[in-house]
């Protein structure tokens, strides 16, 4: 089954209709297959009826009750990914307002206890200043001002020390000149200075270190419940177990190849520096 972002709001209904009617030909009650799939009766009446949305393995157990064909759960696994998957596009967050979507993050922000992020291309709102926000927010058709200050709003959960906070960014992300070269230093200073927070671990992988996968987006994981990634036109969400343990897979790589700490510190100096005149 092909991604395509327009199946994203359909593909939960479509979900639960299959379901519900693979049940019925089987000639097996609720009742029953509750039972043999080891969850309650109430629970597969709101996955039938798409009140909830299923995670894989709960999909998995009813095909397996179900003695479905083996086409036939490829097809519905398939659709199940896809019900575990939501597309958020930027021209609807455009229209519902950049501030509701920072309210968004910040209840996200608030739940998980370890929040990775991976940054390849540019620095991310918890880590900016508000000149390097603002310019970030530039192509953004709406007014801006509330989400600058939503954004700087936000930047508190990073001193809750019950939270962890590993950010990995590439040479690019630090050194991208979204801003002129004396607001750029100023930036470069604050994700070393973000460095020394206890529970923040701040790690950059320089140009030239050889990495077997390239940077192709940014993501961030919440604890291991959700991923979300970025592109030019959106964002997925991913709730899947199997994707997210696949950028956490992906994370761990680059963690692998960046530096921290002092070693980390010393080279976004060089680079600060080499922004002042």
């Amino acid at each position: 089954m092909t991604f395509d972002p327009g199946q994203l709001g359909q593909s939960k209904a479509d979900l639960a209709e299959r379901l519900r009617e693979m049940r019925k030909r089987a000639g097996r009650t609720q009742v029953w297959l509750a039972k043999r799939c080891n969850i309650s009766q109430t629970k597969l009446s709101n996955i039938e009826t798409a009140r909830i949305t299923p995670g894989i393995v709960d999909v998995e157990l009813i095909l397996r009750a179900l003695d479905a064909p083996q086409e036939l759960v490829a097809e519905v696994t398939a659709l199940a990914r896809l019900a575990n998957t939501e597309w958020q596009g930027k021209r609807s967050s455009w229209r519902r307002g950049l501030e509701k979507r920072q309210a968004e993050l910040a209840g996200l922000e608030k739940e998980a206890e370890k929040l990775r992020y991976f940054l390849p291309a540019m620095v991310t709102g918890l880590l900016a200043t508000p000149e390097y926000i603002r310019a970030s927010l530039d192509h953004s058709p709406v007014d801006t001002s509330k989400t600058v200050a939503r954004k700087l709003e936000r930047q508190a959960v990073l001193y809750d020390t019950a939270k962890q906070f590993p950010f990995l960014l590439t040479e690019q992300a630090v050194r991208w000149a979204i801003v002129p070269q004396s607001a750029l230093a100023v930036q470069i200073d604050r994700l070393a200075s973000l460095s020394h927070l206890p529970n923040v671990r701040i790690g950059v992988i320089p140009l030239g270190v050889p990495v077997s996968r390239g940077p192709m987006n940014t993501f961030t994981v919440y604890d291991q419940r959700l991923a979300t990634v970025e592109t030019f036109t959106g964002r997925i969400v991913f709730q899947d177990a199997r994707d997210i343990t696949e950028h956490l897979e992906v994370f761990a790589l680059y963690e692998r190849h960046a530096l921290f700490g002092n070693e980390a510190r010393s080279l976004l100096t060089q680079w600060a520096q080499s922004c002042r005149p």
